[in-house]
């Protein structure tokens, strides 16, 4: 099934697509109740929603919101240890990683409160003039469980949807000196969207057990990047599992890929030859993503107000 979370003139509603037509599950309830109550649950009330729908209407006559406008938590994960490399690159340093980028699968943890949708405007991080997008896929888990194994993680996800990491360069490097993680680099915007896709949906595309989507990314209709989830070192299994150890995960949590490889543009940064790179994000860039099976995203990036200062902190 791919569920939605849209405005109507009854506020937030959530709803099964079909065709182009949306079927309403009852007013007053989220998809995130929906998914609170496990994949049978949220099957049943799918199923429900298809066979006696509380309203009907076409999808192309409403504003889509991200499917969980407000999830419990985000973790972004780095799934994909290429893209690291070509980020390294990319900034005049080595491709060699760490040996513990391959002992333990990185995440952070992004904002709840800055979820766009996948038509919202894109606001850039105040400050910045390096706004960057990052290509990714995100799960969203279904149940209540800590200390989960690889398996049982895989069995948690309850559906995939399209994730864009945008990304304040300039500031995540300012950040990144400070070496306790990411902040105000990534604050400005997660976009999901458009819908929630249930694992069932997406069973054509598993090669070898990994879910293999393509990938593309577009930047005013010019491609940015290509490629696939099927290229993942760490799997979501792998990230959830590891994100549990020791802490409670509930009905929501959304887990991302980290960037599909090629589909950002700090990896296209050219040392060798500036002039080849295409430019950070500006006022009125328009930003595609689409990825097979999940639909599509296409958001406006628009200028921020300046942020206010403060002042530095003397030196001892």
């Amino acid at each position: 099934m791919r569920w939605v979370t849209y405005r109507s003139e009854d506020g937030e509603r959530a709803g099964v697509l079909r065709g182009e037509v949306i079927h309403a599950a009852e007013p007053g309830v989220t998809l995130l109740d929906l998914i609170g109550r496990g994949p049978d649950g949220l099957r049943e009330a799918g199923e429900r929603a298809l066979d006696t729908p509380s309203a009907t209407v076409r999808v192309d006559q409403v504003r889509l919101m991200a499917p969980i406008p407000r999830p419990p938590s985000i973790r972004d994960g780095l799934g994909f240890l290429e893209h690291m490399r070509n980020c390294r690159v990319a900034t005049g340093r080595s491709p060699v990683l760490d040996d513990t980028w391959y002992q333990i699968p990185a995440f952070y943890f992004a904002c709840p409160a800055t979820v766009l949708g996948p038509y919202d405007d894109a606001p850039t991080a105040p400050g910045s003039a390096c706004q960057d997008f990052e290509l990714e896929v995100a799960a969203v888990i279904g149940i209540t469980g800590a200390n989960l194994s690889v398996a049982q993680a895989e069995r948690a996800i309850i559906g995939y949807t399209i994730f864009n990491d945008w990304s304040a360069r300039d500031l995540q490097a300012q950040e990144g000196r400070l070496a306790i993680g990411q902040a105000k680099g990534k604050d400005s915007g997660v976009t999901l969207g458009p819908y929630l896709v249930t694992p069932d949906e997406l069973e054509p595309y598993r090669r070898d057990g990994r879910l293999s989507l393509h990938a593309t990314a577009i930047v005013n209709d010019v491609i940015v990047g290509m490629g696939s989830t099927g290229s993942m070192d760490w799997s979501f299994a792998e990230i959830i599992s590891y994100a549990s150890r020791g802490v409670p995960l509930v009905p929501g949590d959304v887990f991302g890929s980290g960037t599909v490889p090629t589909c950002t543009l700090l990896e296209h940064l050219n040392p060798d030859a500036p002039q080849s790179f295409p430019g950070w994000l500006r006022d009125g860039d328009v930003v595609t993503l689409q990825v097979q099976g999940l639909g599509e995203v296409r958001q406006t990036v628009r200028a921020s107000a300046p942020p206010l200062p403060l002042a530095e902190r003397p030196r001892p």
